[in-house]
Order: structure tokens, then C-alpha cells, then sequence
């Protein structure tokens, strides 16, 4: 009895879902992958079904210890090609994992090539290959040469913009279908992770390769055999963001857009010649994963309607402060569009323009040809609009043109580098800007820094110790709090987060804060007079998340510096 036959009879699939999944099957995919992949049945009970028919055991690899001093003797060939895993060894013989019960000639191979009895347990198929990624490392099967292909769609990854080769030795290899599938299988495995930034480092040791995952960076397992591959994948790489190959004594920037399952993303790429090698990094922007919504970004309710009301303003600078990746762009655009309508005009000059929007006039700024945030920002003004959003207030022209922009009744909106909300007055005012024209003009600024979201599937709730908490936890609110700590499970990749949301420190510029602008006092006083008249800092913010259960004291640690003295003069 065939596999679907088997699910059948067990009430699993019914006559037109067996039907569906049978005339939906492609080359090397099973009846049972396509009922999952149609949704029909989970893997799990499918599998379940299938070994108790056969009389064969059902493992879960997630929580199953494996040996892996048996990969040094088991054959790689079988692993990559068969999807075969080894479990463990007992009494002489070898327990090995399959997904495919009815296929038993891999197992016999198996045996002929150990010499040992093998006894077959099933397990899901992608349970196997999280396995075989982990421990031998993403593209190993390719370095291997186990799948052969000649084309970026081969594997479900397309490049949008055409290549371009010098006809080198080193184009030539970066052309080799073995060379394009390794990159490919770097790029796929770090979008479906949901990784923000690759980086693949020449280091005298070999090639390494990192993914930063919620703000975290995590070291990739890869094959060691990669080492011989690695001047091959810094070209591929460069080609496919349109770069100078034979370059590699200056930093290059380019860009490249794929399309993945359907999903278009774009990637910023940077190379740098280092000691060992040129080191490129990755910005990957995946556009159907985002969502610009200012409501869902994790701003307390009272900031949220305080901001609310302060990009409705008609006129004024709303500055958003934070380091690079504290999500400010991601803020700017909610913005944008939670006030976008008809009937008022937004443009904006960025670099680079990250995110298309729908409705938003977009200028994308090219400091070699002199098109400036300060040029672009004087000609922008002559095209009457109502909002004007500035990438990065860098120098005194653009600060000064976005003051006159503001001045002229227009809501201009930007982003500084400063450490907390205070620190943007300050920081003007050291460009060259009049103090009383920040004073007159800023009406608010907003730091911000991104902190982890605990994983919903496993975090676990825990009594905090007084002892155990920093001198600037606020105690009393330790009674009527839920809080949790971070666990780890298959669904978070054993790091116990799942995901980022903000923390934010709103400051308004009330009357007291606009003449402490104007008499240039220190960034320390601007934010005790703010904290005083009721501003919640980034640190009192993070404990407001931590209280709640969505994040963990750990991570409010590790973002935030502490506010102990601003409690201590209230």
C-alpha cells in the first residue's frame, strides 16, 4: 500500500485532497509532500501514520540527542543526496533518520558502506535538513557536488538585474554553476531566517559567514571545504551587485534585486579590502516582510498618542534619534504614512531610498554629483510641499535648510545620531546652529533603540529576585507584574526571542526645555529638566516592556545604559 493510500485509510486525506496532492506532485516530491505542503495534513501525524504502518519508530530531532562523532564514517554522499542522518550506535547497530519509509535502498547502501546493521527511524524532513545544515554547514551538499545546477532559478532564487563579466579567470569561475549555488543557498537560508545583514569575513583562518538575526550577529556553520571556494564567492558576489571585479584595493558599494519564492528583495552590498581579503556585508531588505504601522511598533499608549499628535503638527522639525539599526527608518515611514492623504504632498530625500511608499515622492541623493541632502533639500521646497522627511541631518547647510524649511510652515522630519533625545538640541547647536533657532524650531525628538520580543512558544514565567534586579528597577511595580524569561525551542532557533519591537523616549519641547536650549545648557540638564516634567527615558521604557512580559530584563541591559541619577534629583 502506497503512502497515500496509508493516509487514506487512516482518515488523514480525504478522496479529492489525495487526488489534489497526487496530480500536484513534481519530480522528487512525494504524495505526503504535497499534503503538507498543501496544508492538508501536518508532517508530523503524516509521518506518525506512515511508520506505525510500516513498523518503524517516529523520531522528533528536535529533541533527540545525536552523536555526531558518526558523520567522520558516515558516507556525505547519502546525507545530501538520500536526506539520511545518524542518530546514534548501539549494540552494533547504527540508528539512522529517514523521511521516506518506503525507500529502503539508501539504507542498504548505507550498510554495505559501514559495515554495520542499520535500523531506519522516521523523522521529518526538515528536521533532517536543519541537521544537516547545522553540523555540515549551508551549501555543503554543493561543495560535495551532490546537486548540480546551471541556474539561479534552480533553487528558487532569481536575480532581477542582468550580469555582467570581464571574460577573466576569476569571472569565470564565479560563473561556475557550483559557485552560483553556493551563493544562492548563503542568500536563501539568510531570508528565510530572517536575517537584516550578511557578513562573510576573510579571516587568515578560512572564510567566515554571519547572520545578523534580530539585531544579534550568530556564526553560520559551512563546510570547511569552502575555504577553496572563497575567492570565487567575493566575485560572484560583486558581479551580481554590478562591481568592479578586478577591484580590491578600494571599498565598493552596489546593489542587486532578487526575487524569492515570489517575494522581491533588495540588497545593499558593501565590500572592504581587509588584511586577509575583501569582507562584504549585506543589507538585506526584504519589502512583503515589512509593515509600517505606528501603532505596531511597541510605543507605549501615552507616547504613541503624544506622537500622534506631534507629526499632525503644521509646521516644526521632529528629529529621531538612535545608532544605525535602531529602527528610524522603519519610524519615519510609519509616519509618513500613518499622515499621508490627498490632499497633502510628501517628499522625502533619502540614502537611499530603502522602501518604495505608495503616494510619497521620493529622492534618492548622489553626493558624487553634488546632489546633497542640503542641494536636494533647497529644490524640493520649490515644489510646494507640506512634508518634507531628510534622510540624516549631517552638516550645517542641511540643518540650516531644515530649519528654514520649518520656519517657512513646513513639518520637516529627520534623523540625527545622538545617544538619547537630549543629545539632538546639543548636537545642533555644535554643527553651528543658532541655539535659538533649535529652540524655536524642534518641537520634539524621539530616541530609540530595538530590543528582542521573547518567543511566544517557549518563554517561561519566573518571581525575580529584589537582588537580582539593577539599582533602577522600579521595585514597587514588581507585585502586579508578569514577567518571563527567555527558554529557547526549534521555533526561535534556541535563542528564546522571536522578533524586535522598539523602546522609545519621547522628548517634547515644552517652554522649560525650549530655554534651556536657548542658554546652551549640557545634554545632562535638558534631560533631567525633561525627565522632570514627566518624559519616560529608553531605560523606563524597556522595564514598561520587561513588566509586561514581552521582553526580558537581560535585553534592557544590554540596550540601554542606566537612569539612576535622574531618579535620584526627583
Amino acid at each position: 500500500m502506497e503512502a497515500g493510500e496509508i493516509l487514506l485509510q487512516r482518515g488523514l486525506l480525504d478522496v479529492n485532497q489525495l487526488a489534489i496532492s497526487r496530480v500536484g506532485q513534481s519530480d522528487g516530491a512525494s504524495v505526503v509532500d504535497m499534503a503538507v505542503e498543501k496544508g492538508f495534513v501536518k508532517e508530523e501525524e503524516a509521518l506518525r501514520a506512515l511508520a506505525d504502518e510500516v513498523g518503524l519508530d517516529y523520531i522528533d530531532l528536535a529533541e533527540t540527542d545525536v552523536d555526531l562523532s558518526l558523520l567522520k564514517s558516515f558516507p556525505h554522499k547519502l546525507i545530501h543526496r538520500q536526506s539520511l542522518f545518524p542518530i546514534r550506535r548501539s549494540n552494533g547497530e547504527l540508528v539512522v533518520a529517514t523521511s521516506d519509509p518506503f525507500d529502503l535502498y539508501p539504507i542498504d547502501e548505507v550498510s554495505a558502506a559501514t559495515g554495520l546493521s542499520v535500523t531506519p527511524v522516521l523523522a521529518a524532513r526538515t528536521e533532517i535538513a536543519k541537521l544537516i545544515k547545522r553540523h555540515l554547514g549551508v551549501g555543503s551538499e554543493t561543495v560535495d557536488g551532490m546537486i548540480q545546477a546551471t541556474a539561479d532559478e534552480a533553487d528558487g532564487l532569481e536575480l532581477l538585474s542582468g550580469i555582467e563579466t570581464d571574460g577573466s579567470e576569476l569571472s569565470e569561475m564565479a560563473e561556475e554553476a557550483s559557485v552560483i549555488r553556493l551563493v544562492n543557498e548563503i542568500l536563501l537560508e539568510a531570508i528565510e531566517t530572517r536575517t537584516s545583514d550578511v557578513h562573510i569575513e576573510s579571516q587568515a583562518s578560512g572564510l567566515v559567514v554571519r547572520y545578523r538575526i534580530d539585531g544579534m550577529l550568530q556564526i553560520q556553520p559551512m563546510p570547511p571545504e569552502i575555504n577553496r571556494f572563497s575567492a570565487a564567492i567575493v566575485s560572484r558576489l560583486k558581479i551580481m551587485a554590478r562591481l568592479n571585479i578586478a577591484e580590491k584595493r578600494l571599498p565598493q558599494d552596489g546593489r542587486m534585486k532578487l526575487r524569492v519564492s515570489g517575494r522581491e528583495v533588495d540588497v545593499r552590498v558593501s565590500v572592504i579590502p581587509m588584511i586577509n581579503g575583501e569582507g562584504i556585508v549585506m543589507r538585506l531588505l526584504d519589502k512583503e516582510s515589512m509593515n509600517f504601522d505606528l501603532q505596531s511598533l511597541g510605543m507605549e499608549a501615552e507616547t504613541y498618542q503624544t506622537f500622534c499628535e506631534l507629526i499632525a503638527n503644521p509646521h516644526g522639525i521632529l528629529l529621531v534619534t538612535g545608532p544605525t539599526g535602531s529602527g528610524k527608518t522603519t519610524t519615519l515611514y510609519s509616519s509618513l504614512i500613518e499622515i499621508n492623504r490627498p490632499d497633502i504632498k510628501i517628499i522625502t530625500t533619502e540614502d537611499p531610498v530603502e522602501y518604495q511608499l505608495e503616494g510619497i515622492n521620493q529622492i534618492q541623493v548622489h553626493p558624487k554629483i553634488g546632489l546633497t541632502f542640503a542641494h536636494t533639500l533647497r529644490s524640493i521646497l520649490r515644489h510646494d510641499p507640506d512634508v518634507v522627511l531628510v534622510g540624516e541631518i549631517r552638516d550645517l547647510e542641511t540643518a540650516e535648510n531644515a530649519i528654514q524649511a520649518s520656519l517657512t510652515g513646513h513639518l520637516v522630519f529627520s534623523t540625527l545620531h545622538t545617544n538619547d533625545a537630549a543629545g539632538a538640541y546639543t548636537r545642533m547647536v555644535d554643527m553651528g546652529v543658532e541655539p535659538f533657532l533649535v529652540a524655536s524650531t524642534v518641537e520634539a525628538v524621539m530616541a530609540q533603540r530595538l530590543v528582542r520580543r521573547l518567543c511566544d512558544r517557549c518563554k517561561e514565567e519566573y518571581q525575580p529576585l529584589a537582588e537580582d534586579l539593577p539599582s533602577d528597577f522600579p521595585l514597587e511595580r514588581l507585585a502586579d507584574a508578569q514577567m518571563f524569561k527567555p527558554t529557547g525551542c526549534r521555533e526561535c532557533r534556541h535563542s528564546g526571542y522571536t522578533g524586535r519591537m522598539g523602546i522609545y523616549e519621547l522628548l517634547v519641547t515644552t517652554d522649560d526645555v525650549r530655554q534651556l536650549a536657548h542658554d546652551r545648557v549640557s545634554t545632562w540638564k535638558l534631560k533631567a529638566a525633561a525627565v522632570k516634567s514627566g518624559m519616560r527615558t529608553l531605560r523606563d521604557d524597556g522595564w514598561c516592556k520587561a513588566l509586561k512580559g514581552k521582553t526580558s530584563v537581560e535585553e534592557i541591559l544590554r540596550v540601554t545604559k542606566g537612569d539612576r541619577q535622574f531618579k535620584t534629583d526627583e
